[in-house]
């Protein structure tokens, strides 16, 4: 998937074999890579991608699966989080086909949409059939494989009779035990700088996930104004609001990935307000004349925050 992983355990049982522990971790990260990365063309996503036709086509249950997933959170989020932004996020630049200097007409943008929306795309997982309105249609998973792939993974250590862990996969984390100082595990949140790197706070949780989405590392600028690999499904363009990173600590890893993008693109305002009514763990760093401000819904107040 175009990123690094990490794997930290504490005390495992005598019985294990390290070597085959590797290969069990390695065996799921290459089949979730197979399934939906969009760094190689003979994924399973990227052959759906690549198909010229408006037809029902078989897929595997879990691609069908992760569509509907997808979908699900689309929905909740009133379409903030949309896989098949990818056409919109390639014109301006942040996609593979390489970085944009300057920012794509009104008319380009309005043709590149015509190929987004989640709800034309159908999936039938009773079925395992899949469907898109569009032959153009693109579907990019990279905001909720990674947590799916941080889940698998955790699934493959408690099968190993493992009960400490870290799991890391491209910035997205799970926890379950105690780190090696048998303390809950510390969770840097970085501060939202484009210049440098640093920890803006550190939670210190156990038996979680934890995600994080932010608008500063990923961005170019064009004739003094700064444009946010952040894009907004519903309008086509970046994010031009004051909030910074969203982190969300959650059971799923794969949630936690995909709705602290949404919350990112709701915004300083309506983030926390859909935070809150689904009562979840979030934070909130947004950007103020002179610092950086964290919001917090009471579910993410109660962790331990330092």
């Amino acid at each position: 998937m175009g990123t690094t992983f990490s794997v930290t355990v504490v005390e495992p049982p005598d019985s294990l074999d390290e070597d085959t522990l590797e290969a069990d971790i390695v065996a799921a990260l290459t089949r979730i890579d197979k399934l939906a990365s969009t760094w190689r063309e003979d994924s399973e996503l990227s052959v759906f991608n690549a198909d010229q036709t408006i037809d029902w086509i078989v897929v595997s249950p879990e691609l069908c699966d992760a569509l509907a997933s997808s979908f699900a959170i689309s929905a909740q989020t009133d379409g903030a989080f949309d896989v098949t932004v990818g056409p919109v996020v390639n014109l301006w630049g942040f996609g593979p086909d390489g970085q944009a200097t300057e920012p794509p007409s009104a008319d380009a943008i309005a043709a590149a949409m015509r190929s987004v929306g989640y709800e034309k795309i159908e999936a039938d997982c009773a079925e395992g059939l899949v469907r898109k309105d569009d032959v153009d249609m693109y579907v990019d998973l990279s905001g909720w494989a990674k947590g799916h792939a941080v889940d698998e993974v955790a699934a493959v250590l408690e099968e190993n009779g493992i009960t400490s862990y870290l799991v890391e996969i491209g910035g997205e984390i799970r926890v379950r035990g105690l780190n090696a100082k048998g303390e809950n595990w510390a969770v840097g949140i970085e501060a939202p700088s484009t210049t440098s790197r640093g920890v803006q706070a550190v939670v210190r949780v156990t038996n979680t996930a934890v995600a994080t989405s932010g608008d500063y590392r990923n961005y170019f600028e064009s004739e003094g104004v700064r444009y946010s690999h952040t894009i907004d499904p519903r309008t086509g363009s970046p994010v031009t609001h004051a909030l910074a990173s969203v982190t969300v600590a959650h059971e799923s890893a794969a949630y936690a990935d995909a709705i602290a993008t949404a919350l990112l693109v709701l915004g300083p305002e309506q983030g926390p307000s859909l935070a809150h009514e689904l009562g979840l763990a979030a934070g909130f760093l947004v950007r103020t004349d002179a610092s950086v401000e964290m919001l917090a819904t009471p579910e993410f107040e109660k962790l331990d925050i330092e």
